[in-house]
């Protein structure tokens, strides 16, 4: 996985590795139970304070993206867990809705669109 900060966005460094994580998580680019960078080594690699990575990894864990094991480091948590489960039917729903308004656009009737729908489950 690999983080673009930025100090000019205007977002701040924790929001950035933050919403970064999160969409390593939901596109599976982070595999369920994956170990994630120290907090240490993710700061010396991003050449940004341990409070910052910290303030990130506390987010995402507070959120349900990750766990914390003493000893152990930060995982990714199961796939399956509810919050990383609303997370992806949000970003399907949103999906669907870009695909419905594009079918109106271009003259498909919902028949149509369901007949798109069930090839491409299918596949």
């Amino acid at each position: 996985m690999k983080l673009m900060l930025s100090n000019v966005s205007g977002i701040p460094i924790y929001s950035q590795i933050k919403q970064q994580i999160i969409s390593a998580i939901l596109s599976g680019e982070l595999s369920d139970n994956e170990l994630l960078p120290s907090l240490r080594q993710l700061a010396k690699e991003l050449k940004i304070s341990v409070l910052t990575t910290t303030r990130a990894y506390t987010e995402l864990e507070q959120e349900g993206f990750i766990v914390t094991e003493q000893g152990k480091g930060c995982f990714v948590i199961a796939s399956g867990s509810q919050k990383v489960r609303e997370q992806l039917v949000q970003k399907t729903e949103n999906a669907l809705t870009d695909a419905v308004r594009l079918a109106q656009r271009a003259g498909l009737s919902k028949d149509e669109l369901i007949i798109m729908l069930d090839k491409l489950m299918e596949e």
